[in-house]
């Protein structure tokens, strides 16, 4: 159990720290406060909610890795090295990935509650 609390406090000081000073993360955050109540009203179902919002969290938890991505990177070295750059761009990949595939997810639920049609 004290393993357990331990994790939860590291993860609570990731958060506080996520949430300071980094901007992307915040602007997540924010993303996902307003998708809580608007995801209730695009989905048809539970499932579809379910899947809207968790769509947030993934992009919110691969920013959050990405995040440590960089911070690992910077703590290595602060000069130029190629494979530190793409260490970094991979992350910023992942982002994007996660970014697109939330988009469609919203996407196809909002399409799906205007025309009344299942896609």
């Amino acid at each position: 159990m004290e393993r357990l609390i331990k994790a939860f406090q590291n993860s609570m000081r990731a958060a506080r720290h996520l949430m300071r000073h980094e901007a992307a993360f915040q602007q997540e955050l924010a993303l996902l406060v307003i998708a809580l109540p608007l995801g209730w009203f695009i989905a048809t179902t539970w499932r579809g909610y379910a899947l809207l919002i968790g769509s947030v969290l993934l992009m919110i938890m691969v920013e959050v890795l990405n995040t440590g991505i960089e911070a690992a990177c910077d703590a290595v070295s602060r000069e130029f090295n190629i494979d530190i750059k793409l260490a970094k761009d991979c992350g910023s990949l992942a982002v994007l990935i996660s970014v697109v595939l939330a988009a469609g997810v919203w996407g196809i639920a909002i399409i799906e509650r205007i025309t009344g049609l299942a896609i």
